[in-house]
């Protein structure tokens, strides 16, 4: 059995248009489905559900055990997990905000040394793969590398019903496999990475809050 995964809906728009509203929760469910069927535990986690500070204050800034509780639990539950999924629509050819703001509360130091896969979505017909393009710098920069497939979901709202099941006249086995070649892929290098994280304990270690960590030397 692969380890936990994470599948982070990033999405908080919660009426339309466009309609149907909060189409990312039936992409997200879609993929909860695909991965219970490969015998993971997946668990779902959806900004509407966080309450996070604003203004913004990331959970590092905190003194140990001093974070609000909301996000203490969810820093437990990412630096816990083996691997991530994140799904996301496309906003100005960029990554849906309400994601990139949840991520962005986190340190690289607890995502760092696992992979994630990218799943973008959309209502037209380029599945959201533009902002795919910058997710994969964003989560390397993270830390959790994405792995080399990718899903992209054109019309999403004419593939999947509310509980991610497939509507009727969807090819669902071919979907199946599509979503396969990626969570494949993911699995694989969880299984790969928790083995190197725990064989011996040893890393380099992670960028957690000074800059100069990153810095080249000085001539």
């Amino acid at each position: 059995m692969t380890g936990k995964m994470l599948v982070f809906l990033g999405s908080e728009r919660v009426s339309g248009p466009p309609r149907p509203a909060r189409l990312g929760e039936r992409v997200s469910a879609a993929c909860m489905t695909r991965l219970a069927g490969k015998d993971v535990d997946a668990a779902l986690i959806d900004p509407v559900d966080i309450d996070l500070p604003h203004p913004f204050k990331p959970h590092f800034a905190y003194s140990k055990g001093k974070a609000p509780e909301a996000m203490e639990r969810l820093a437990e539950e990412i630096e816990s997990a083996d691997g991530y999924v994140m799904v996301s629509p496309e906003y100005n050819h960029m990554m849906s905000p309400a994601l990139s703001d949840l991520l962005n509360h986190f340190g690289s130091s607890l995502f760092s040394y696992k992979p994630s896969a990218i799943v973008t979505y959309s209502a037209g017909q380029w599945g959201g793969t533009r902002a795919a393009v910058g997710m994969r710098t964003f989560l390397s920069e993270l830390g959790c590398l994405p792995v080399s497939a990718m899903i992209h979901v054109p019309h999403a709202q004419d593939v999947f019903a509310e509980d991610g099941g497939y509507l009727d006249g969807v090819d669902g086995e071919r979907w199946d496999g599509y979503l396969d070649r990626t969570f494949d892929q993911l699995c694989w290098w969880a299984k790969a990475a928790a083995h190197a994280r725990h064989e011996d304990g040893a890393r380099p270690g992670a960028f957690i809050i000074n800059p100069s960590e990153r810095d080249a030397p000085k001539s």
